[in-house]
């Protein structure tokens, strides 16, 4: 399964890349002679209520659902790691203000504490980044810092502490990297969550701007039509599922594979 999911996921990245050439059409431009067309031979997919080709937005909506994920998955990992990093190993007063800091964040659900960043912000990839970045930061918190905390009391920090390295050098070269290896994992799992928030704030609404293709704007579009046109809502909606659960199952092996006591473990 995770062979699968890295095969999906290497598609997917050739998909965006390649957007467009793949692209039958202009996924921007409206034709409002041919609108919600049934799938034929020329649009594969049929087209939406301004006769734009589905294929084609789909196609297109894996560069902004790819994007979307690396930079918010990005801005979550550095400012949670960061922090983590600093609390874990300083402890005392830093530690309780700063965990307490993370705790109010986790109090939210992700998904209702980026809604509502991306309300108060505005809609827009920007601000959608922002959102996501910041309700998925408080993992990474945690996680780091109980890693650092099991690291820093290890016998080769302490070794480097007596040679008189500095805070930042110990932090940096030797905790740091040591605590790498869950937070891959977690990175791989988060990147099928940051996709489905997006998908989830387009469809409310809070989204990537129009005329952007963006899969949950387009399920939401297409939800309208579903006994006349349900691909319109099926289409985007298989593709999110597919991208989700092949990052799913990539993390799935990455585990095993980096935790040795898992493997061959269902």
């Amino acid at each position: 399964m995770a062979i699968f999911g890295l095969a999906v996921i290497v598609l997917t990245i050739i998909v965006a890349v390649f957007a467009p050439v793949l692209a039958p059409y202009d996924p921007y431009v409206p034709d409002l002679d041919n609108t919600l067309l049934q799938p034929c031979r020329e649009h594969l997919l049929g087209t939406d209520s301004l006769g734009r080709d589905t294929l084609s937005r789909i196609i297109y909506g894996t560069q902004t659902s790819l994007l979307v994920g690396i930079m918010a998955i990005s801005l979550a990992a550095v400012s949670g790691m960061t922090l983590g990093l600093i609390a874990g190993y300083f402890g005392g007063i830093t530690n309780m203000l700063i965990m307490r800091f993370i705790d109010a964040l986790m109090a939210f659900p992700m998904i209702l504490l980026a809604l509502v960043i991306a309300s108060l912000l505005g809609g827009g990839l920007k601000n959608i980044v922002i959102a996501l970045g910041i309700g998925l930061m408080s993992i990474y918190a945690r996680l780091m810092c109980g890693q650092v905390l099991t690291v820093k009391e290890n016998d080769y920090i302490m070794a480097e502490r007596s040679m008189g390295a500095s805070n930042l050098r110990i932090m940096l070269s030797h905790v740091l990297p040591n605590c790498f290896p869950p937070l891959i994992v977690l990175v791989t799992l988060n990147m099928g969550a940051a996709i489905l928030a997006e998908a989830g704030l387009s469809f409310l609404g809070v989204g990537i701007d129009p005329p952007g293709a963006a899969w949950g704007a387009m399920v939401s579009d297409g939800y309208k039509y579903l006994l006349t046109l349900p691909v319109l809502s099926f289409a985007p909606g298989v593709a999110i599922m597919l991208v989700v659960f092949s990052f799913n199952m990539l993390g799935d092996g990455l585990r095993d594979a980096l935790d040795p006591r898992l493997r061959g473990v269902i």
